[in-house]
């Protein structure tokens, strides 16, 4: 049926973004408390947005953290966009 094929769809995209996720961002209770950092980091995820929040362009953020590549920095964008601008981001509330 179509609403099956659009759960399976969904449920695909959603293990997509798990995937994605456990690729850029890593969190131990052992490093920073267990505060999200970048992967292979101890730079937390939330520099990057408070660099940004401050005027600070990407390439200076890589620049004061040159253990970010710049393929993950966008890639984290990128999944902060998608999880925004989509319909079902009411269900984080």
């Amino acid at each position: 049926s179509k609403s099956h094929s659009f759960l399976t769809c969904n449920e695909t995209i959603l293990k997509l973004y798990r995937m994605e996720l456990r690729d850029l961002i890593h969190i131990d209770p052992d490093v920073l408390g267990g505060q999200p950092v970048f992967t292979g980091t101890r730079v937390p995820i939330e520099t990057l947005f408070d660099h940004l929040e401050a005027d600070i362009s990407l390439e200076e953020f890589l620049d004061d953290f040159p253990t970010v590549t710049k393929e993950q920095a966008v890639a984290t964008l990128e999944v902060a966009n998608k999880l925004l601008t989509s319909k079902n981001v009411v269900k984080l509330y």
